[in-house]
């Protein structure tokens, strides 16, 4: 997720402007900057840097620049580790060409090597400057620059908000989307476009969402917008366009937030983008293959993380099992000490932290290598600690995650672990073709399993969906077990509430003492563990009030009663894909009752995003 603007106005100077809406955008990456100005019509000049916004912006003085037209990017790294030369805007070998990207190109190296031997010099690590190099390559075969556009566009496979200006035509800011936001905001005598609100509300609050697929460009004084489909390119009307301006009357703060009231709402909803993101980034990598192959020779494989990403790291183990056929250890990374001393340079440290910066998984990397082991990690932070230290790093790609109460990180995660173990069965054969085929198919549903899980969630639960409990069960087996550990965590970390989780199989050998009429025991069935029945029946026995949580096709032959309370999740087809349909109803239960209790959900007592001491 990084942020983008571009804008152009007539006499006014739009370098300030700029300035501003990064200052509003730094929220959705931080790692570098940059502008792009028209300043003439033989180039465009640029600046960027490594860095925070504030630093850049004093350092360049960017707003004493004059200029009518122009780009501005606050980069999340995704492809290549934060730097001066992997910020945007990028440019084409002329640079005449500026480009600002939202959003992941799966065919990143394809498109490289084709420009490479067709003569183009690429001078950063990243996706994005390919992007103004295959418009300059396509410029020669089109009877415009908008034609060249097109076509180049028409070549990138995975996702992209992307606004290019040319400085041959300094009154123009080209557009397009494709599974990453991008707005118009439209003013008097000037139009912007931006990856969200808070950075054209200082300016005007008549804005329009684009949406898949369409392009265009924007002048000081019009707005061209087309749609793109199998059939061609099709203008839409500006009747059409008018009709979806809508007028914002939200704060800045609320428009940051996109009008949630938390982060952590926002973050909640927006999962099925982010593992989306993460999908596309990593299905086709081939790090992700490089790393199954290391895998696949290790002698033994050690999980390690902390907190959510343990909880992650215990359905990654659980996958590779399944799926790959490979046996494997969770460690909570704090624990490291309890096997260090077995681990030898035949094993392999599977690392998952979404910082890249916890103190607790970098101990223990760090033991292990010393004992001659290989670590391969799994961060959203390129450039952080864990990825500078792995032998193998492989990004999430989700975007940077505001609240502290990890939600989009953890299905993300999962949703890396589950194609490691899919390109891990390649490599040692445990799958044939055509099952690998219908494991790829499952998880490139999963972000509309997690849209309709969300959906369903808000409809079912209310606005203190655990009034007046003050301790409470959170059980399953198999993989219910380990989605119980994350949903446990939500309500602890969130409600304050003491919500113990433990395998449901266990409640027989001392924790089921604590049951007496009316306490609350909340069940996660999955397909794997229908012998969760008997362990449901046991709690209903001592007069527990039960919550059973499933996947609607997971047939447990329950009839709701006064002590049973059946809540049916979306159906799905795969093991691979239920953490997506169970898990955003805990979020949200937990999400509700902080609210509800009067809560800050961003901000839970005591805890901090990221651990970075011992």
């Amino acid at each position: 997720m990084c942020g983008i603007i571009g804008i152009c106005a007539i006499k006014r100077n739009v370098a300030p402007m700029i300035s501003l809406g990064l200052k509003r955008l730094e929220y959705r990456g931080y790692d570098s900057v940059g502008v792009a100005l028209v300043l003439n019509e033989s180039r465009v000049h640029v600046l960027k840097a490594r860095g925070d916004v504030d630093s850049f912006l004093s350092r360049f003085k960017v707003s004493e620049f004059k200029a009518y037209t122009g780009l501005g990017h606050t980069r999340w790294a995704t492809h290549g580790a934060p730097s001066d030369v992997n910020a945007h805007p990028h440019t084409d070998c002329s640079g005449r060409i500026a480009v600002v990207h939202n959003g992941v190109i799966r065919n990143f190296s394809i498109i490289k090597s084709i420009l490479e031997v067709r003569g183009h010099r690429i001078t950063s690590e990243t996706d994005t400057e390919l992007i103004a190099h295959l418009i300059e390559d396509e410029i020669p075969f089109s009877s415009n620059f908008f034609e060249a556009f097109i076509r180049a566009i028409s070549r990138l496979e995975g996702s992209y908000a992307l606004a290019i200006i040319n400085s041959s035509e300094p009154n123009k800011v080209y557009f397009a989307r494709l599974k990453s936001p991008l707005v118009l905001g439209l003013g008097d005598g000037f139009n912007i476009i931006a990856s969200d609100i808070p950075a054209v509300i200082e300016y005007t609050r008549r804005v329009l969402t684009l949406e898949d697929g369409e392009v265009g460009w924007i002048t000081p004084t019009e707005v061209k917008l087309f749609k793109l489909t199998d059939d061609g390119i099709a203008e839409v009307k500006y009747e059409s366009i008018m009709s979806r301006v809508r007028f914002i009357e939200w704060s800045f703060e609320e428009a940051t937030r996109l009008g949630y009231p938390h982060f952590m709402l926002k973050e909640i909803v927006e999962q099925p983008n982010a593992i989306k993101s993460t999908y596309d980034g990593n299905i086709d990598d081939p790090i992700v293959k490089l790393a199954a192959s290391l895998l696949n020779e290790a002698n033994h494989i050690v999980l390690v993380g902390a907190g959510t990403s343990y909880h992650a790291s215990l359905i990654i183990s659980y996958f590779l099992s399944k799926i790959a056929k490979i046996k494997s250890t969770p460690l909570i990374a704090s624990e490291y000490k309890v096997v260090e001393d077995s681990i030898s340079r035949e094993d392999v440290i599977l690392a998952v932290s979404q910082s890249g910066e916890t103190y607790d998984t970098l101990e223990a990397i760090r033991a292990f290598k010393s004992r001659g082991a290989k670590v391969i990690g799994i961060t959203n932070v390129v450039g952080s600690a864990l990825s500078r230290e792995s032998d193998i790093a492989i990004y999430m790609r989700c975007g940077p995650e505001i609240g502290v109460a990890a939600t989009k990180t953890y299905t993300s995660q999962i949703m890396v672990g589950s194609i490691l173990a899919i390109y891990s069965a390649i490599e040692n054969k445990s799958l044939d073709n055509s099952s690998t085929r219908n494991l790829i198919d499952d998880l490139s549903k999963a972000s509309d399993i997690l849209g309709l899980s969300i959906k369903t969630s808000l409809s079912i639960l209310n606005d203190s969906p655990l009034r007046g409990i003050k301790s409470m069960y959170i059980l399953g087996r198999g993989l219910g077990s380990m989605i119980a550990k994350e949903a446990s965590l939500k309500v602890k970390e969130i409600a304050y509430i003491h919500a113990e989780s433990y395998p449901a199989g266990e409640s027989k050998h001392g924790p089921i003492a604590l049951v007496e009429e009316k306490f609350p025991v909340y069940f996660i069935a999955t397909s794997d563990s229908l012998e969760i029945i008997g362990n449901i029946m046991e709690m209903a026995s001592r007069g527990a009030s039960i919550v059973v949580v499933k996947p609607e096709n997971v047939n447990l032959n329950i009839s709701s009663s006064h002590s049973i309370n059946v809540v049916d999740m979306p159906p799905v087809n795969s093991l691979l894909l239920e953490p997506y349909t169970l898990i955003p109803y805990f979020q949200l239960l937990a999400y509700k009752e902080a609210v509800a209790r009067g809560y800050n959900p961003d901000k839970p007592r005591n805890l901090a995003k990221t651990v970075t001491v011992e």
